[in-house]
């Protein structure tokens, strides 16, 4: 059994039964706009250039209300281990599940928006213990971002990426791990960045499916590919499709209340990013399951959340410090249907010990949901490295 310091205390929340009545009967009782003003002939993307399609949505509707066993991944939650401690004067939720292997390192794993801890829930046993006694295990910790899942909301300003990297440094020591690998993607990638550059001391090295290059940085040298990433992640943020960081930088109390009110304009939310930014010709169901998503969405419902971790954005949106420097051993894995890659000379101005540089062929923003055999053996490979790297310091 694992034990905690005794700030640290189990945590095993199980939701109302009165709550999830009142989740169905929302569901039951939602109020649907007409349908999506598309070519009905639009096959593929084209078929959500307005959003989420209207038939996508009511069907997905339909199996949360009468198939989808939200216990089944209440209970999973509770095999790998639930607790909660104060940090900074916040509460903290976090998974952690200490491998068998006296070899372990231990690794903080951390997610961004719109995902949760669910982005690791079904690879946790496997990285901890996994089945080929060759491949490196690890003591997983994954938090929940603040105002995220069972973390407190913060009632003040001020849980931008940097105070959350030097919680989850305190969490770490907490547990006993004054050493550690963290990973992330998302803001949990740049979360990962800024305790890498800020804790070089605690940090043994990190894995990201995000690199952060400093602004400025000229297109001369850079490769074709190297400029059609340059290109299509500066056109995704100045154009439409990044409406929605806009949007929770600017009014995140504004679109909070629909996340908070409506399970279904939550769903719609969050089923939009799945859809257009994972590695599928048309829905995000080609490569993950219905329930998968709705493990993520309903954890949102459930804590009420939708608002609170929407201002992650108002807290830190384009907020890396430029002069930031991570000298720690660095793995950076860039998937190819992600919405922002780095070109690899730019990341070098930021992480000045690139170990290991990987471009799987398949995989978008969620690849732990989408991939996750390529997932755990690709963090693997590039963790491997890292410590290698660490040891020959």
């Amino acid at each position: 059994m694992t034990r905690h310091p005794r700030d640290v205390e189990a945590f095993e929340p199980r939701a109302a039964d009165a709550d999830l009545d009142d989740l169905r009967a929302r569901l039951a009782a939602a109020r649907l706009p007409e349908a999506e003003t598309v070519d009905p002939a639009a096959s593929g993307r084209g078929r959500w250039a307005q959003g989420v399609p209207l038939a996508d949505l009511v069907e997905v509707v339909d199996h949360w209300r009468t198939g989808y066993d939200w216990r089944s991944f209440e209970d999973r939650l509770h095999r790998i281990g639930q607790f909660r401690t104060t940090v900074d004067g916040l509460g903290i939720h976090f998974l952690h599940r200490r491998s068998s292997r006296a070899d372990a390192t231990p690794l903080v794993l951390t997610h961004g928006w719109p995902g949760s801890v669910a982005e690791f829930a079904h690879v946790v046993d496997e990285l901890a213990d996994p089945q080929d006694a060759d491949a490196p295990a690890f003591h997983v910790v994954a938090p929940s971002l603040p105002g995220f899942g069972y973390s407190d909301r913060p009632a003040t300003s001020g849980w931008g990426t940097e105070r959350i990297a030097a919680a989850w440094a305190e969490l770490m020591g907490r547990l006993g791990y004054d050493r550690f690998l963290a990973h992330g993607g998302d803001w949990g990638g740049n979360i990962t960045t800024v305790l890498a550059g800020r804790f070089p001391e605690r940090v043994l090295g990190i894995h990201t499916t995000f690199a952060d290059a400093p602004p400025g940085l000229s297109t001369h040298g850079l490769t074709d590919v190297e400029r059609r990433w340059a290109t299509e992640t500066r056109e995704f943020y100045e154009g439409p499709r990044g409406a929605y960081a806009k949007q929770q930088a600017t009014r995140p109390q504004t679109i909070g209340y629909a996340l908070v009110d409506s399970p279904v304009g939550l769903l719609a939310w969050i089923l939009d990013k799945f859809a257009e930014w994972s590695d599928t010709e048309d829905s995000p169901f080609e490569t993950i399951s219905r329930d998968r998503v709705l493990d993520d969405v309903t954890l949102y419902w459930l804590t009420g959340t939708g608002a609170s971790a929407a201002r992650i954005y108002h807290e830190s949106h384009a907020a890396m410090d430029p002069g930031l420097r991570v000298d720690v051993p660095a793995a950076i894995t860039m998937y190819p249907r992600d919405i922002e890659k780095c070109p690899r000379p730019w990341a070098q101005e930021r992480y000045r010990r690139i170990v290991r540089w990987a471009t799987p062929e398949r995989g978008g923003h969620f690849p732990s949901l989408e991939v996750p055999d390529l997932f755990v053996e690709d963090l693997r490979e590039g963790l491997a490295a890292v410590l290698a790297a660490d040891a020959g310091r």
